[in-house]
């Protein structure tokens, strides 16, 4: 379907997709400040990681609200829907991190869990960088060339974590439970950044 492009003063989705992606950000410098902290402490860092999530989600109802209030639109309108849902996505499994960490009142995490962090945190902050060249489609390639890279990188320690936690490094079965989610929702959450990166691939392609 042929759709008018906005002036190139109109930045408004733009800076609507890189507050979403900063959203992403903070709530992986969140994350990892609550996976350092003494468990007694987590609780009350759980809650600025929850906030985060709303804030997370009031940034993606706010493109949502732009693009239903558009009839002029930088790209196609399902297009900027599924890319917000995806920056949406990211902060989500981010959270939902935290938030098993907590209630399951996990003592000692796997010490390659703070390298999957900085892993995640690295496509975050990517993520938000690449945002506002959507405006011009240039100098992108390098963006999700780079995400898919570590997305390759938080795979293999995964595998490591999985190879490790069912090889001894943690014997009770319920704490085996527990480490197994917690490794697992980080997998998803570098999935997600993956995800948003081949949605950006995707529209850039239409663009060209």
């Amino acid at each position: 379907m042929a759709f008018f492009r906005p002036s190139g003063k109109d930045d408004a989705f733009f800076t609507l997709l890189a507050d979403s992606a900063r959203q992403s950000v903070a709530a992986a410098e969140v994350l990892t400040e609550l996976l350092a902290a003494p468990p007694q402490d987590r609780p009350a860092i759980a809650q600025r990681l929850r906030d985060v999530e709303h804030e997370g989600d009031e940034a993606t109802h706010a493109i949502i609200r732009k693009v239903n209030t558009s009839f002029v639109t930088p790209f196609e309108h399902e297009d900027i829907l599924e890319l917000a849902a995806a920056l949406d996505d990211c902060i989500d499994y981010i959270d939902s991190v935290g938030q098993a960490v907590v209630l399951y009142r996990m003592d000692g995490l796997m010490p390659e869990v703070t390298t999957q962090m900085e892993v995640i945190t690295r496509m975050a902050e990517l993520t938000a960088a690449a945002m506002p060249r959507l405006a011009t489609m240039k100098e992108l390639r390098e963006y999700w060339v780079e995400i898919n890279r570590l997305e390759n990188e938080g795979d293999s320690i995964y595998r490591g974590m999985l190879r490790d936690l069912f090889g001894g490094a943690v014997t009770d079965p319920i704490e085996v439970i527990k480490h197994k989610d917690i490794i697992e929702r980080l997998e998803e959450a570098t999935d997600a950044f993956e995800s948003v990166a081949h949605r950006i691939e995707g529209i850039a392609i239409k663009e060209s």
